[in-house]
């Protein structure tokens, strides 16, 4: 059995010591997790407490598993404020049990007042869809974002260095289109207004900005009435 990881450095542990780079790194995240826990409990002695009896986020956030973009933190919101589905580059598929699980939850059961897809400039995965390097399972995994490559390479080659942040924000674009066919969304947005949204993060500046989603009236409506279910 494994040993329990310890919170503090052990008698004669040296932590820059090269041989061991996970461990330095997760002695350094354990002991910022303490610090973390006593911020929080200073700011807010029952946080925990009331955390433990439930949650109600108003958000629902799906972005891109890219260790730079951590939602809560970007947004400078608690625990508890957002409910989170990360995959690589944000990709949102009709077939995906796991985002549709997610979706699911926080859209019918949670009832979230937002939905959010966001992606970001530099992303790998979007990069990988541009190039044609086998990468194994991730091949067919970044297929929807090569289709939108191959739907819009005109328009994606006009964009000259900015192929990489065009791709990406086609891609969020995407995602949004398969929530908008999503029978649970539909329901919420019919009965309670659930509002849908599309962010860009732009990582040189550390800013979020937002993407015209935006449809016409008639356009939602044939939506709701091909793919709304009872």
């Amino acid at each position: 059995m494994l040993d329990q990881p310890q919170a503090e450095p052990g008698p004669g542990f040296c932590l820059n010591n090269p041989a061991l780079p996970w461990l330095n790194a997760f002695t350094r995240a354990l002991a910022g997790h303490a610090e973390w826990r006593t911020i929080q409990q200073k700011n807010d002695p029952h946080i925990f407490e009331n955390l433990s009896k439930g949650q109600s986020p108003k958000i629902l956030w799906i972005g891109c598993s890219d260790s730079r973009i951590p939602a809560e933190q970007i947004l400078n919101l608690k625990p508890g404020d957002v409910f989170v589905h990360r995959n690589i580059a944000n990709v949102l598929s009709p077939s995906d049990l796991s985002s549709l699980s997610v979706i699911e939850f926080a859209v019918a059961h949670l009832k979230v007042e937002h939905a959010v897809v966001c992606g970001h400039t530099s992303c790998g995965g979007v990069q990988a869809a541009l190039a044609n390097k086998s990468l194994g399972v991730l091949d067919m995994w970044l297929q929807p974002i090569k289709q939108l490559r191959f739907e819009h390479g005109k328009e994606l080659e006009a964009a000259g260095e900015d192929k990489v942040r065009k791709l990406s924000e086609l891609n969020v674009l995407n995602s949004l289109e398969v929530l908008k066919m999503n029978p649970t969304v539909i329901e919420a947005v019919r009965k309670r207004g659930l509002q849908l949204h599309g962010l860009i993060y732009d990582l040189k500046q550390g800013k979020l900005e937002t993407l015209d989603g935006e449809e016409e009236e008639d356009v939602r409506g044939r939506k709701f009435d091909v793919f709304a279910v009872e």
